[in-house]
């Protein structure tokens, strides 16, 4: 029962189960504990909770518990409109938040070219395609994408599933997620660079960092 589950996990976290509890002497640590333990941490906060979900359910709970939600677009981008709107509409204020808020997880590929930004996510797409085929390993090389024997169905899936992949120069792929931004009214987007070798990942952060004027975005 995992809402079950989460509100011990709560419970942990803030170390108040009720006298007679069966975990009413667990205490988490880092924790709450420490603050009253000899020569414990004085201070001691608890982490930010989030909850991560790719459907409806988890939007529901996420909203019903005044939770900030965090949705996996890059998995579920058909769902990501109407979750948040399920979870907007289900919210409660807690002691968290007065106000929903959410984020959304964002697939997301700059490269210094257009073209070279297409190989890329193109590999990255052929390994997706492995993973759900049972074929599970590492991110192919652009090159190895191309040499490839494709069939039809691959290349539909392929471009079905690089549509929701924000990809292209700094300022393309800036403008890509600012629109994604005001489509969902996401309050947060969290990027994901899927490629081979973590230069070509490194070198898109700093692409779509400096697109927004970022400090120091490639120094």
């Amino acid at each position: 029962d995992f809402p079950q589950q989460l509100a011990e996990l709560l419970r942990f976290l803030d170390d108040d189960f009720p006298d007679g509890h069966p975990y009413a002497r667990i205490h988490a640590v880092p924790g709450p504990v420490q603050a009253t333990s000899p020569g414990g941490v004085q201070s001691s906060h608890r982490p930010p909770v989030w909850l991560l979900g790719s459907s409806g359910f988890s939007a529901r709970l996420a909203g019903a518990l005044g939770l900030p939600f965090a949705f996996a677009h890059h998995f579920s981008a058909q769902n990501t409109v109407p979750a948040l709107d399920l979870y907007r509409e289900s919210f409660r204020p807690s002691a968290v938040l007065d106000e929903p808020y959410a984020l959304i997880g964002v697939a997301a590929l700059a490269a210094d070219e257009e073209a070279e930004a297409r190989r890329q996510v193109r590999a990255a797409a052929l390994n997706m395609l492995r993973l759900r085929s049972g074929r599970p390993g590492l991110v192919p090389t652009p090159e190895e994408a191309e040499a490839y024997p494709w069939t039809e169905a691959e290349s539909l899936f392929v471009e079905s599933w690089n549509e929701n992949v924000v990809h292209g120069t700094g300022q393309q792929v800036r403008e890509g997620l600012d629109a994604l931004q005001k489509r969902t009214g996401a309050d947060e987007l969290m990027l994901t660079a899927n490629a081979h070798g973590p230069e070509v990942r490194v070198r898109s952060y700093e692409l779509i960092a400096d697109a927004y004027g970022l400090p120091g975005a490639s120094s």
